[in-house]
């Protein structure tokens, strides 16, 4: 080794000692011939110091570092003078004294520092993202992504889970989102697909009489991105055998009570709180809702029915709802202005018609311009029903069940952030159980799978598959982090009359089904276990844990929201002759959507 101590090592019980240090010069500071700078590498930073009296060679050597030179330096370690000590460093009470000085590299000036307050924008930051992972807070944030996965591999190694990989070059079996297509040199005009999941290969693991299986397995899929989602992802990927979901969420309660202790130091009590996808929706509008604070929704639709308002009583008489939350201590804060931002807001975004009020009064009465259409005994009666008090802000939305959930959905995140309604360090963790089978594709005017369509419905729904697949619900759940999906999972189908069914419920005929899945169909009629599992989203759980807000920020090398890669410029043109190669000529070249 060419050190012998990190920058993050030394101490006061290290002073009169020599050392060796390598690393990357921080900040450079002279004061008048006595030359400082502050050596940092992934453990720490060391205060070193070049005093005259070491000779000219080296002092003139220190002087020409600059900022991200690599170095290596010997010398003693002292106590810093009374009053100097440092107590945010884990080295603040000692200072290196430099005794010999070797420039191992020279940097040129780079266009940030990874030290500096006012971070420049990501943009910058990716093209440069070897500088920007040299920052205190990316180091810190790789080190627990590292930690957290190494908890979870120790928890399933303990509880008999056998590590398995799978292919990352399979075949395209479309399950929702585009997959990312390999072309064959081999097999001209034939294509690999990137796996979206192991999806297929665990329940074939399953299905070969490995009980229990685990991988941090790399994902793909070709679908537009946001804050929280990249083309590229790692799962913790989980399955098991003879199992019902009780038996996986259990499983899956014990690993976070795990990482909860042993990464944040929490404790979390267990079973972890359940709530089913319609009580989720109805509650609080979104099938991750984050419950941490309440402001639930609250239907109202017994006294818009008989109310004189006529946009509340048409929705009602429609069939549709009338659903509000309460915005406790907001009415001082939402103005008429800002009331209407609001609506605009809802309207643009969700498509809903628009967004109806009342302020609560200093006197407890109810005002809002359509209070005159409302009996006393109605107003009481939304009072009552929403909990208002003096200063509180009610709104309302008159529209469809999916409408009024998204509207309010998004009210009820703004306002908890806004209002600060819960501890932004706390971490609540839940399930969402039992969702619908299917959601119906409007574009092609069939159903499609809510999970994916190896997802076994529950017991009692086996008959509505053929009467009211509408009304069908799944053996499937998902862990909700802070009002994040942090991972998914079914049991899956093992008889494969039930898998064709559905199928077929899905607009595959017998023949689609055996070219796209016969290979599982096969292998399910040679005697497939009862099974089912998750994956558990790394990236997100490490954005969570973490506390931060970007997915970008807890990956290494990450694309853009135009799923590019900034340093490498990623995806790029090939040579013609590897398309040949191929068999793939480029016949028409589209630019990126923005």
């Amino acid at each position: 080794m060419l050190r012998t101590h990190t920058c993050g090592e030394l101490n006061i019980d290290h002073v009169g000692q020599t050392a060796t240090l390598c690393g990357w010069v921080d900040t450079v500071r002279d004061f008048g011939g006595v030359n400082f700078i502050d050596l940092r590498d992934r453990y720490g930073l060391t205060q070193v110091v070049f005093n005259p009296d070491a000779g000219d060679e080296i002092v003139s050597l220190a002087g020409k570092l600059r900022n991200e030179f690599v170095i290596k330096v010997v010398g003693t370690i002292r106590a810093r003078p009374e009053g100097q000590a440092n107590p945010d460093l884990a080295t603040g009470e000692i200072e290196f004294v430099a005794s010999e000085l070797e420039i191992l590299n020279e940097s040129l000036t780079p266009p940030f520092t990874p030290g500096q307050r006012v971070l420049p924008g990501e943009d910058l930051r990716l093209k440069h993202r070897y500088l920007d992972l040299r920052r205190e807070k990316m180091m810190s944030t790789l080190v627990l992504r590292s930690r957290i996965i190494k908890a979870m591999r120790d928890y399933c190694a303990d509880n008999d889970f056998i590590d398995v990989e799978t292919p990352i070059l399979g075949r395209s079996t479309p399950e929702g989102a585009r997959d990312y297509l390999v072309p064959s040199r081999v097999f001209n005009g034939k294509f690999y697909a990137l796996p979206q999941s192991p999806q297929i290969y665990k329940q074939i693991m399953m299905i070969a009489g490995y009980d229990r299986y685990v991988q941090v397995a790399r994902c793909f899929r070709d679908e537009d991105l946001r804050a929280d989602r990249q083309p590229e992802f790692t799962q913790l990927d989980i399955e098991m055998s003879f199992v019902d979901s009780e038996d996986v969420i259990g499983m899956i309660d014990g690993m976070m009570q795990k990482l909860a202790k042993d990464i944040l130091d929490i404790d979390i009590q267990l079973p972890l709180e359940r709530l089913t996808y319609d009580e989720a929706m109805t509650r609080f509008g979104h099938d991750a809702p984050d419950l941490r604070f309440g402001m639930e929704i609250v239907d109202i639709g017994e006294i818009a029915a008989e109310c004189e308002f006529g946009v509340f009583k048409g929705t009602i008489d429609a069939g549709n709802f009338v659903r509000g939350v309460n915005g406790k201590g907001a009415a001082a804060t939402y103005s008429r202005k800002r009331i209407d931002e609001l609506t605009e807001s809802v309207k643009d975004d969700f498509g809903a018609k628009g967004l109806a009020w009342f302020r609560c009064e200093e006197d407890g009465s109810l005002f809002s311009p359509i209070a005159k259409f409302f009996t006393e005994d109605q107003l009481n009666a939304i009072k009552t029903k929403l909990g208002a008090e003096p200063g509180d802000l009610l709104m309302f939305i008159a529209d469809t069940f999916e409408v009024s959930c998204k509207s309010l959905y998004s009210i009820r995140k703004k306002f908890g952030a806004e209002f600060e309604l819960y501890d932004p360090k706390q971490m609540h963790f839940s399930w969402v159980v039992e969702f619908p089978m299917f959601e119906k594709d409007e574009d092609n005017d069939r159903w499609a799978a809510m999970h994916h369509p190896f997802t076994a419905p529950l017991d009692e729904c086996l008959s509505e598959l053929d009467d009211a697949p509408e009304k069908s619900r799944a053996k499937a759940y998902d862990l909700v982090i802070n009002g994040y999906e942090a991972g998914g999972g079914t049991i899956r189908i093992h008889d494969s009359q039930i898998q064709q069914k559905v199928f077929g419920l899905l607009g595959m005929n017998e023949q689609e089904c055996e070219e796209r899945f016969g290979f599982l169909l096969d292998a399910l009629r040679y005697g497939a276990p009862p099974h089912g599992g998750l994956a558990l989203g790394i990236d997100r759980i490490v954005m969570l844990f973490a506390g931060l807000d970007n997915i970008r920020d807890c990956i290494a090398f990450p694309k853009t929201q135009r799923a590019n890669d900034m340093m490498t410029e990623a995806p790029n043109v090939v040579e013609e002759k590897q398309l040949r190669e191929l068999g793939i000529e480029i016949t028409k070249k589209v630019e990126p959507l923005v």
